[in-house]
């Protein structure tokens, strides 16, 4: 395995630019699941596709955890039977455990929501996305790998294609109505238009590692995702149980504490691991099988989901921490709302922004109540004491936890938070 690697700086190519009069309908930038989710669901509307992945799959990449709610986007693409068929490990739950060692009572999404999608997955995303991408090509999309995007090209406002770079070094231009960009962090768009916000509240970065061997529970609990936190409070781990007896963990915390003035990543997560009893003790008598990685997650999002003939998805369009494994949801969430968009204008003969960004404002608004749930963990929000004082809530903690975010009866649990806190507060006074 290697570190995912970020979009490379262009270089002028050695040949010259072919003439071509390449055109199909839509462009898709990146093969990962946003990529994959939005070029198989236009394919399925009759839309012409052509997805450029700058890698050769299988890839490595971070981001193993499936919430829920990816149910039923996967289900739109077929996928669902094919991960019934996988090896990933069932999920049905996921665990807090606080700086004390204490552990809350499980999150069982069935509990929730007696329906099938209250079992999903954890995944090595490898195989994940390899087939994302293979299903993509299944349903008609016309998939390049070992493909790199140099440039959108733009006459006016308006996106009109990609100059592409072959693996024999030939450039030329793709023609296209819409391009997508789902290129990831590095996003191409993203840059060439300066629309990155970041936000400083979640200036985070982590470090993580596989080991094989590690503890696991049995029965329904084994692919439950546990949440430890770090004894000083100021970093947490994740604990995901993989296939082939293999577990992810790995510390995230602000950028500053874990990357400045310290050792080498090996070293500050051994550091880590050390204030984390709960996580030493389930890998003590494990065997570590690779490198240590190491990430800045530095939360972001775009000025805008879309333009005139261009879109941003997944990781293009916005990052948010990990805390709650929300990043393939949010990756197919926004393929799945910006290919219907897609569609439809294709169909008016409309790729205006106005068209294309016509789902923006709800799937930012479900986006934000995700990040205000990773805020207040961050602030020292328990789940336990929550639910014991709210326990009309804990449905709809689930419901966040879950990834069904899209809904504004949730909005009431953060008045409940911002309650909690006051009281606390007074009562420390």
């Amino acid at each position: 395995m290697s570190v995912p690697s970020t979009l490379p700086r262009i270089q002028q190519a050695q040949s010259s630019m072919i003439d071509t009069n390449d055109k199909t309908q839509v462009v898709v930038i990146g093969g990962g699941p946003a990529g994959a989710t939005v070029s198989t669901l236009l394919a399925q509307q009759g839309v012409q596709v052509e997805l450029f992945e700058r890698e050769k799959f299988p890839r490595f990449h971070i981001g193993e955890s499936l919430i829920p709610e990816t149910y039923w986007v996967l289900k739109r693409l077929n996928m669902l039977d094919k991960l019934k068929d996988s090896p990933f490990i069932k999920k049905y739950s996921v665990q807090f455990v606080s700086d004390s060692g204490k552990q809350s009572a499980p999150f069982y999404f069935h509990d929730n929501k007696d329906h099938d999608c209250s079992q999903t997955w954890q995944v090595r995303r490898s195989e994940f996305d390899e087939m994302m991408l293979r299903n993509a090509e299944e349903h008609g999309v016309k998939t390049h790998e070992g493909v790199r995007v140099l440039d959108v090209l733009f006459e006016g406002d308006k996106a009109v294609g990609v100059q592409i770079l072959d693996e024999a070094g030939n450039k030329r231009e793709v023609r296209a109505d819409v391009v997508v960009d789902a290129s990831g962090q590095s996003s191409l768009l993203l840059n060439k238009l300066k629309l990155r916000v970041p936000d400083p509240t979640l200036n985070k970065g982590s470090i993580w590692t596989y080991y094989q061997g590690a503890q696991r529970a049995a029965g329904r609990d084994e692919g439950a995702t546990t949440v430890l936190q770090v004894e000083n409070k100021k970093g947490w781990f994740w604990y995901i149980p993989l296939h082939d007896d293999i577990v992810s963990i790995g510390v995230v915390g602000d950028f500053d504490y874990l990357f400045k003035g310290r050792g080498t990543h090996e070293e500050v997560f051994r550091e880590e691991l050390e204030r984390c009893p709960g996580a030493k003790q389930r890998v003590e008598n494990a065997t570590q099988i690779s490198k240590v990685f190491a990430t800045k997650d530095f939360t972001y999002k775009a000025k805008q989901a879309a333009g005139d003939g261009w879109v941003l998805i997944g990781d293009a369009l916005g990052f948010l921490d990990p805390l709650y494994s929300s990043g393939v949801l949010l990756a197919l969430k926004s393929g799945e709302l910006a290919a219907d968009a897609i569609a439809e204008g294709l169909k008016k003969g409309d790729t205006s922004r106005a068209q294309l960004a016509g789902w923006e404002a709800e799937y930012l608004v479900g986006m934000e109540r995700m990040r205000k749930l990773v805020c207040a963990y961050y602030d020292g929000f328990n789940f336990g004491k929550f639910v014991r004082r709210f326990p009309d809530h804990r449905g709809d903690i689930t419901d966040l936890l879950i990834g069904d975010l899209f809904k504004e009866s949730l909005d009431k649990v953060f008045e409940s938070i911002e309650t909690m806190k006051v009281e606390s507060e007074a009562m420390a006074e």
